[in-house]
């Protein structure tokens, strides 16, 4: 049996992945073209949503809006691209197993070869960690089907 992403974790991640690149797409409008190409008081007329008083710089005003959106912009796109690399690491794992043994980075163990199993946070969270002469693998039931099965198969050692 392989492992498979689990389809709510990847459209729970997909979902948030969006999210994010929508974000930095409208702060980055923002930033890049809708607050540069606005005058100085319209602009704080429409964030205050009030006129401005006397002692309102109203240039120091928009600049600092501006670099508020630009940092804005990267925050989103760094989480963007944080959800985007664990998605990608994710559904890139390679976990096979059988009634012998199972394969992970293209070699075969049997199941004699383990020589630890973490199973500490299965209860509450699914997570295994199993590990041997030439590996140690985690393994999460969050995001892939078929661990659950490989747990019933494993021998139970700590």
């Amino acid at each position: 049996m392989k492992l498979k992403i689990n389809k709510e974790f990847l459209l729970r991640h997909l979902f948030s992945l969006a999210v994010f690149v929508v974000l930095g797409g409208w702060f980055g409008f923002d930033a890049f073209i809708r607050y540069p190409r606005t005058n100085e008081r319209d602009l704080y007329v429409s964030i205050e949503k009030s006129e401005p008083h006397d002692k309102v710089d109203l240039k120091s005003f928009k600049a600092q809006k501006i670099e508020t959106q630009r940092l804005f912009t990267l925050f989103a796109l760094l989480a963007a691209t944080g959800v985007g690399l664990h998605l990608l690491v994710v559904s890139l794992f390679k976990f096979e197993f059988d009634d012998e043994g199972f394969v992970v980075a293209s070699k075969r163990y049997s199941y004699s070869d383990i020589k630890s199993v973490d199973a500490s946070k299965w209860e509450k969270k699914g997570i295994l960690v199993i590990s041997g002469d030439g590996f140690k693998v985690k393994l999460d039931a969050w995001h892939h089907f078929g661990v659950k099965e490989f747990y019933a198969k494993c021998p139970k050692k700590s």
